[in-house]
Formats: C-alpha cells, structure tokens, sequence
C-alpha cells in the first residue's frame, strides 16, 4: 500500500496537472469499489473545475469550484494514469504500483479535460471515490484519524500521554492511523530504526527522550522519502518519468540475513511477523 511520502508524490503530479482545469465528462465503468461510486457522480464532477489538491494521510483532496471535495484513496492497489489526446504516452502513471503504460483492464474511473484525461486503475478495489459536500463534513469525514507526524499536535504531550498504560507495542501503533497518520510498514520500520527502539517493546516502557526521538525521525523520514520521490518497491514513477529512490535509503526493510547499517554495530537484521505484518529490525542495537 503506498504511504504518506507516495501519496504526496502523486498529489504533486496532479497538481501540477489538473490545477485549475475544468472537468469535461465522467465516465465510470465500475461502481463497486469499497465505497460504492454513487449514480450521480458524473453529473456532481461535471462542469466543475479543480481548484487545487491537497492531500491528508493517504487521502487525495480534489476541491472542487462549487465549494465542495472528491476524496480519493488508493487502497492496496489503485493507480491514476494521465493520458494526453493525441500523444503516445510511455509514462502515464502517476502512482505506487507502476505500469509502464495503461493497463487493459481494470480502468474503473475516467476524469476526462479539455486536452487530456485521467484513469483511476486498480484490480484489487480498495480504493475509492468520495463525494463531501462541504467544509464541516470534511473534518468530520477524517476525525476518527490520528494527526500526522508533521503537524504540532504530534507533539511530546500528545504521544506520551497515548501511551501511558498501554499494553501494546510500539510498531502497532506508528501503524495505528487513529493514533498518528500517514506512517505505514516501510517508514515504521525505518523510524523505529533509526530510533534505536525494537518494534516489540510495549509503549508503557518507552521514556520521553524515546518518544522524542519518534516524533523527529518520524518527521525526518517522510520528509526524506518525499523529496526522492518515494520508496520504488513496484518500479513507481511520477509523472515526468523519474524513479522514487528512498529505497536506496532503506536500513531494515527487506534486508533479513544482512549486517546492520550504523556504525560499530556488529547485529544481524532480523524479520519477524507483529500484527500480520512483516517487521524488520536489528537483534543488537534496537533495544
């Protein structure tokens, strides 16, 4: 699934795109994603015109001219293409799970402008479209969410008080979307690295330095894998062409059985299995 870092990659090349642009036609060919897209879809987007993208957590952000918001999820498996009238495109995606050029099948969502159109593409159906109407029920929509790491309420306060007297460990929650946003298993287990903290301990353990160390590695890392246009695990490029490179980064993901990465230490990491998901970490320095 892509992350925080991957999902603002493919906020910038839309926004880039489409900011600004009058919708022309919707077309859908297949309702049934995991919220199912509703018979007036087409006629709500139409005629609308893009005012800009942002995006929270892993959620595009379409605001709307008519004051209201098309959510955007990729799922496990979404990806969105752009496709220029008359133009042979060998790039078109602008997502995590990279195709070369569009996929024959799967192509559930077309957003059709003046001179060019986007494929909403994905196989699995995790993803979705969503309709908000406006301001108030935005906020609402996302107040089950946790805040991401960038914003001030994901402070020392915040995080040490969320774990006093929790039993769980500390990698359940960076991927806990209730406590903090964004993070999924690729940055978490690089955060807890780079942290020096084993992603089994319990969180009732963890002193305030650990839980400082969290929140600014936790910043540091996303920053760092925005800027090298994500984590390429599935060949991901942007819009102009360009490979992610963060996994060039990587110091515990996918490397089991290789020698850890900091200085001095003579640790082997390790991979095990925390909450279904693969969780990689070194057996000496991450206490």
């Amino acid at each position: 699934m892509p992350e925080l870092p991957e999902v603002e990659v493919v906020r910038k090349s839309l926004h880039k795109k489409i900011k600004q642009k009058k919708i022309k036609k919707v077309i859908v060919r297949n309702r049934n994603l995991r919220i199912k897209i509703p018979l007036d879809f087409e006629s709500f987007l139409k005629g609308q015109k893009i005012i800009k993208i942002e995006r929270f957590s892993k959620y595009l952000i379409l605001y709307l001219s008519s004051n209201s918001y098309c959510l955007i999820h990729l799922g496990m498996s979404g990806t969105i293409h752009l496709i220029v009238h008359n133009k042979k495109n060998h790039l078109t995606n602008t997502s995590f799970y990279n195709s070369p050029i569009l996929p024959t099948k799967h192509n559930h969502v077309e957003i059709i402008f003046e001179n060019f159109k986007i494929i909403y593409n994905d196989p699995r159906r995790f993803g979705f479209f969503q309709i908000i109407k406006d301001l108030s029920l935005l906020k609402k929509r996302f107040s089950h969410l946790g805040p991401e790491p960038f914003q001030s309420k994901f402070n020392l306060e915040y995080v040490f008080s969320f774990f006093k007297g929790k039993e769980k460990n500390i990698k359940n929650y960076l991927l806990d979307q209730n406590f903090v946003s964004g993070i999924g298993n690729i940055y978490a287990n690089e955060i807890l690295f780079l942290s020096k903290i084993n992603p089994d301990k319990k969180v009732y353990l963890l002193q305030k330095e650990d839980c400082k160390k969290i929140i600014k590695i936790s910043k540091k890392v996303l920053i760092n894998a925005i800027k090298k246009g994500g984590s390429s695990i599935k060949d991901f490029k942007n819009l102009s062409g360009k490979n992610g490179s963060f996994q060039k980064n990587f110091k515990v993901y996918e490397r089991t059985g290789l020698n850890c990465k900091r200085l001095k230490c003579e640790g082997i990491i390790q991979k095990k299995v925390i909450s279904n998901r693969s969780t990689f970490f070194c057996n000496i320095c991450q206490k």
